[in-house]
């Protein structure tokens, strides 16, 4: 029963993010990503890393979703209907994607994958929570802090393009 809801669910993931990078509407395009988020989600669950799918379900489905619909309907073109993609551009990006599936599938393949003692061992969202918040070997708040910057910086950015210039 696992497996036929894991292909199930990987199919639709796959269809609704082909829809969310192809569909010539904005807003569909966000409804998509939410598809897309919620489907990944039910992954998680389906493969029990309870954690990680209430963090998607949250913080990506839940917040980063209403930021993006929000973002979508405070612009003045909602109803802009993208220009269709050249025939050139879709051979071009579905080759490039192919590559990039096939490097992916080759270095997961060829990877020596080893179990140890520490990946058998139940971890509790405190240990994760320590985890993310150390600085020491295994820590992670470097690159937490470097990704705050990032969206600092990409939310400036986003306000100085929507903000309207007047002649």
């Amino acid at each position: 029963m696992k497996e036929v809801l894991f292909y199930l669910f990987a199919g639709l993931l796959l269809l609704f993010s082909i829809l969310t990078v192809s569909s010539r509407k904005i807003l569909r395009a966000a409804v998509f990503l939410l598809f897309s988020l919620v489907l990944t989600a039910a992954l998680y669950f389906l493969w029990d890393y309870l954690f990680m799918a209430s963090v998607q379900l949250m913080l990506y489905a839940g917040g980063i979703m209403v930021l993006i619909v929000f973002s979508v309907l405070l612009t003045h073109n909602i109803d802009h209907k993208f220009d269709p993609m050249e025939f050139k551009k879709i051979i071009f990006s579905a080759l490039l994607s192919l590559v990039g599936a096939v490097t992916v599938i080759y270095v997961i393949l060829s990877h020596p994958f080893k179990t140890s003692a520490l990946a058998a061992a139940p971890i509790s969202p405190e240990d994760i929570g320590r985890g993310f918040l150390s600085y020491g070997e295994n820590g992670y708040i470097l690159p937490f802090e470097v990704i705050s910057i990032l969206l600092l910086a990409a939310m400036i950015g986003a306000i100085v393009i929507a903000k309207k210039t007047t002649k």
